[in-house]
């Protein structure tokens, strides 16, 4: 069975592990720079098994070189949001930590494939695949796949309908430049605006942009981490087994809508080798500004980090 390294075992990197087991994907690795709580965490998790029925082993290690040589690693280690603290504000803190990775995965010469949940996700994976060096395919950004969650389950509420049968898409930034696609949203097949003005669909919308900020808000002291790893499941459940599902990740673009190296969520084809293909939707012409527009933000913002 294949083996998941999980580099950062608190909430994030904890419920990741339990989700892959559950769902019998892999066995799972945990690793954090605290010593002793990726082991800790892994008894925890595995002393659940004999009434989850998950067969699956999840183990700790304090040693990251054990962990760097799993085929497949989840990034969830760093610093998480506080209330009313924008996912930007956690980039200088947390981008030494994906730099180090960087740098510790760039001598490996077999295949790896690296998702990346540390927030700011797109700026950190942008830093991450431009730094180690790996093929774009190979390092994704947990981005889009979420947001696209949490405007499935708010169409669905809204509708009383079951979640199953909603699909959404929703491209660009994991912030509040998110762009949900209502042409591209469908109940069984049937666009969402013939169930919904489209003042209740902005309105969905707003709140899906505004979903983790919420959470952290309501928390008090962490963001959200469930919705999360249940999303970094689904990534890795399509990478182990080849799967080839369509999901939006944050992947560097080369040339998409003319945007070049800075990691955007879009739609693509992951499978074992990470993303196969992407499928670019057709956007409008003020949608396409909207997400060129935020790409130069992006740029602009590690510009004057790096200066």
């Amino acid at each position: 069975m294949a083996t998941v390294g999980i580099i950062g075992s608190g909430n994030a990197g904890a419920n990741t592990a339990f989700f892959i087991a559950e769902k019998g994907i892999a066995n799972v690795l945990l690793h954090d720079v605290r010593e002793g709580l990726s082991t800790g965490k892994a008894l925890d998790l595995m002393e659940a098994a004999p009434v989850r029925t998950y067969r699956t082993k999840i183990t700790g290690t304090d040693s990251l070189h054990e962990v760097l040589r799993s085929p497949i690693i989840v990034i969830s280690a760093g610093l998480v949001r506080k209330p009313d603290m924008k996912r930007e504000e956690l980039f200088d803190d947390n981008v030494a930590v994906i730099r180090e990775l960087a740098g510790a995965l760039k001598v490996r010469k077999d295949d790896v494939k690296v998702i990346i949940v540390t927030e700011p996700v797109d700026l950190l994976t942008t830093v991450f695949a431009l730094e180690s060096g790996l093929p774009r395919e190979a390092v994704l950004g947990l981005g889009g796949l979420l947001d696209s969650t949490r405007l499935r389950y708010a169409v669905a509420r809204d509708l009383d309908v079951s979640a199953e049968d909603v699909s959404a898409l929703v491209v660009g930034r994991h912030n509040e430049e998110m762009m949900g696609l209502p042409r591209y949203c469908t109940v069984s097949g049937v666009p969402v605006l013939n169930f919904m003005l489209p003042e209740q669909y902005e309105s969905i919308m707003d709140e899906t942009r505004k979903a983790g900020d919420f959470i952290a808000g309501m928390a008090g002291r962490s963001t959200a981490y469930y919705a999360p790893s249940a999303a970094v499941a689904e990534l890795v459940d399509a990478m182990v087994r080849d799967t080839r599902r369509l999901l939006t990740v944050s992947l560097l673009l080369q040339g998409e809508y003319d945007v070049e190296n800075v990691a955007m969520s879009v739609p693509g084809v992951v499978g074992r080798e990470g993303v196969l293909r992407v499928h670019l939707p057709r956007l409008q012409e003020s949608e396409l500004e909207q997400f060129r527009k935020s790409a130069r933000k992006m740029k602009d913002f590690l510009e004057r980090r790096a200066g």
